[in-house]
């Protein structure tokens, strides 16, 4: 017996970029406009971290990016390069600010000068709004949250998804000259200098964890607080995104922070598994 014709269509390219991630099956759960706009500002996010994590001469890199802020000029003057062209409809539905792309590439340009290394505690802050609060101000305007509500939910849920990342990724950031953990954290668990690969040999490297472990606890806990709060079909989305990472912390706590450390991933199985319980209403 032949095997049927697939009647399935190529992703969009957009949607391409996303697929397989844990964002990916968040979003396929939106109706079909805001699902085409996050794939769309997941896929100028990826663009975008794409030159600052190349390996191009630094110059290169920062010149890239300011081609990137005067292509979203040019997309906010109506007349976007076709690389973002995708983006103009969600820009005029869901009146997308021009400051939050600026800000994503802002955040992307900090590392594309210079390797990040034990940053203080406000300039991580600062690197955690451009890279991740600015593109929740982006997304909440696309799930259709209130004005203060949804910039307290990106200002929180931001934070404690890039922290994640950053505990997650230690190891990966190290190989290429990167230490996100903050020079506040690293000095009071007595760990002297920035040098990635010495700092994550340290045996104090689970002190200096635990404080941002503390700080990503604290944010989830501000950001579920909003999603309880909000209207469901505003947050389901959101509310995924941060049962994942909230599995993600406890397994990178189950783990520990002491050599070897395997990476934390959550199953696909377990992401489907979430998206089916929220898109049938059982949380």
């Amino acid at each position: 017996m032949s095997a049927p014709v697939s009647v399935v269509q190529p992703l969009p390219q957009a949607s391409r970029r996303a697929s397989g991630s844990s964002f990916y099956s968040a979003m396929r759960i939106l109706p079909r406009a805001q699902r085409d706009a996050m794939f769309e500002i997941y896929s100028f996010c990826r663009q975008v971290d794409d030159v600052a994590d190349s390996d191009r001469p630094r110059p290169e890199r920062i010149a890239n990016l300011k081609r990137w802020r005067a292509d979203i000029e040019s997309l906010y003057a109506g007349a976007p390069p076709p690389h973002i062209a995708g983006l103009l409809a969600p820009v005029r539905s869901f009146k997308l600010r021009k400051d939050d792309f600026m800000a994503v590439i802002d955040g992307m340009e900090m590392d594309a000068k210079a390797d990040i290394r034990a940053p203080d505690l406000v300039t991580l802050d600062l690197y955690c709004d451009r890279v991740a609060s600015a593109v929740g101000r982006l997304s909440v305007r696309v799930f259709g949250m209130g004005e203060q509500e949804g910039l307290r939910l990106a200002h929180h849920l931001g934070r404690a998804l890039q922290l994640t990342n950053i505990l997650r990724d230690l190891d990966e950031d190290a190989g290429i000259g990167r230490l996100y953990l903050p020079r506040e954290a690293l000095d009071e668990a007595g760990i002297a200098g920035d040098d990635p690969s010495q700092v994550l040999a340290s045996p104090r490297l689970g002190k200096a964890c635990a404080a941002i472990v503390d700080r990503v606890r604290s944010h989830f806990e501000e950001a579920n607080k909003i999603i309880a709060a909000a209207p469901p079909r505003t947050v389901r989305a959101p509310k995924i995104m941060a049962e994942v990472y909230g599995l993600i912390l406890a397994g990178l706590l189950q783990r520990g922070w002491a050599p070897p450390r395997p990476r934390v991933r959550v199953s696909r199985w377990r992401v489907l598994k979430i998206v089916l319980s929220h898109l049938f209403g059982r949380r």
